[in-house]
């Protein structure tokens, strides 16, 4: 199966899954070259838009995730991965497990009988 990086200018945004739980641990770009990466190293190596470069995830930190899984949507244009987390399993760069903590008020959609 083949990625379609040319519908966002090379990019396609690569959303990273718990394996064990299934939760949302943060959203990064990719382009080929990462992709390629990934699949090469076997943990995620995202393309860092501000700084233009390559990063692979954990290479700082301790924090890898090693990739169990790889998936594309319907419209080939978003990754999907399912990671297990090495090291302290603290995701983001602000300490926490997920990117995923902050809140957003949403109103309650009641559903039409």
């Amino acid at each position: 199966m083949t990625i379609d990086f040319d519908k966002m200018d090379g990019l396609v945004p690569a959303v990273v899954q718990d394996d064990a739980t299934g939760d949302v641990l943060m959203v990064g770009f990719m382009n080929a070259e990462s992709y390629a990466r990934t699949l090469e190293l076997g943990c995620v190596t995202f393309y860092s838009r501000t700084r233009q470069k390559l990063w692979t995830k954990g290479e700082t930190s301790g924090n890898f995730l090693r990739v169990v899984s790889a998936a594309t949507d319907c419209d080939r244009d978003t990754v999907l991965l399912r990671v297990n987390v090495e090291g302290d399993g603290l995701v983001c760069h602000t300490g926490t497990r997920s990117c995923f903590t902050e809140p957003l008020p949403v109103k309650t959609a009641e559903v039409p009988r």
